[in-house]
């Protein structure tokens, strides 16, 4: 009987990096991949993303309602108390022999701790990194030392994560996943790019992403008005502007990047959420990327594209000579960006080396997978402590 791998995703950033690890799962011999989707996927405000999940060729086999329409604190709190009690009932009748969780999000913390009362394998990836902007960073850390398996995206991760009491043994070292996208996913071209978006997209253009920093003193409205004030100054740039996930404080943003869209129609695009395969085709082809998001720091050098980081959202990070990172403020963005868009920066950033690998995780990850069936009982490993 093959082994169930039950795969968890609740925003469309995530399920972009989990792809071609659900398809591997799909295709193996040994394992039967279950999808347990939730959260902003089942939202219309981001999207209702979850149907691309099932025009890719996914059996969703389960939906958790878990989101509440509010940013607040009180709201996200309640919106994971709801996601357990979804997840329990989820997972009590799919009863997976693992449950695949990438990252640090807070669905993912509530789907976690159910599946740890009920005594039900995790596996994680991309433990052991930094974001000191954001609660996240906590519960990445929460979820590590609730998992028995750790798929890392880098060699410091991989210590850090041994040096928080994991056994070396169940710890691997695999690269980013979402870059296996690199090796195995095909990418459009400019035009068929612009007819999927409905919009005359043409280069050079800037690829945008501004989440809410959930942790720090930094106002989201009042850096992402920083954001739109340093982008009108490069007006022969078009922006494509996604939309920010559902963190403490994104709401305050999507009415300022509507408004702004729509004061620049032919210069900017507002969208909900590209899917992976619109995201990657438009970083390959971007001149920069902008923001805090994660993929500005993991996926963008391995396309050798310049990167204007912003703030204190992936402080801590390990990041290539490719990523330029700024304070939140108008002047100190424009001069990042002056800097990414120069001829001598981005023909350095063709040949910068990505310390997150070129991708092959996926195969790295089912093959562990394969192999490792148990026991799953954790031991706290001591570093030369007595």
């Amino acid at each position: 009987m093959k082994r169930k791998i039950a795969v968890f995703t609740g925003t469309r950033a995530e399920y972009g990096l989990l792809y071609w690890l659900m398809k591997d799962i799909q295709t193996s011999e040994t394992l039967a991949l279950q999808v347990i989707v939730t959260a902003m996927h089942l939202s219309p405000e981001f999207g209702e993303t979850w149907k691309q999940i099932e025009q890719d060729g996914f059996n969703i086999d389960a939906k958790v309602e878990m989101l509440l329409s509010s940013d607040t604190p009180v709201g996200v709190v309640k919106s994971m108390g709801l996601g357990t009690i979804g997840f329990a009932d989820a997972l009590d009748r799919l009863r997976p022999d693992v449950l695949i969780v990438l990252g640090d999000r807070f669905e993912a913390l509530a789907v976690v701790q159910a599946a740890l009362i009920m005594r039900i394998p995790v596996a994680h990836l991309h433990g052991g990194e930094i974001t000191e902007g954001a609660y996240d960073d906590a519960i990445r850390h929460a979820i590590t030392k609730m998992a028995s398996l750790h798929f890392v995206a880098a060699e410091p991760y991989q210590q850090r994560v041994i040096q928080m009491g994991e056994a070396p043994p169940t710890v691997f070292n695999v690269g980013a996943i979402g870059l296996d996208h690199l090796q195995r996913s095909p990418r459009m071209e400019l035009g068929e790019l612009a007819a999927s978006l409905g919009f005359e997209l043409r280069e050079p253009y800037l690829l945008v992403t501004h989440h809410p920093v959930t942790l720090l003193e930094e106002d989201p409205e009042e850096s992402f008005r920083a954001l739109l004030a340093a982008l009108d100054r490069f007006p022969d740039f078009q922006i494509i502007l996604t939309y920010p996930n559902a963190d403490n404080g994104g709401r305050v943003i999507i009415p300022l990047l509507e408004e702004y869209a729509r004061s620049q129609t032919h210069r900017v695009l507002a969208i909900p959420s590209l899917g992976f395969k619109r995201y990657l085709s438009a970083l390959s082809k971007a001149s920069a990327v902008v923001g805090n998001s994660s993929s500005g720091i993991i996926e963008a050098p391995a396309f050798g594209i310049p990167t204007v980081n912003i703030g204190s959202r992936q402080l801590g990070r390990l990041a290539a000579d490719s990523v330029l990172h700024c304070a939140p403020t108008a002047e100190a963005i424009e001069q990042a960006l002056t800097k990414a868009l120069s001829p001598d920066f981005a023909k350095m950033c063709r040949n910068v080396s990505n310390p997150y690998g070129q991708g092959s995780a996926a195969t790295a990850i089912v093959k562990v997978l394969e192999s490792h069936t148990g026991p799953f009982h954790k031991h706290f490993h001591d570093m030369g402590i007595k």
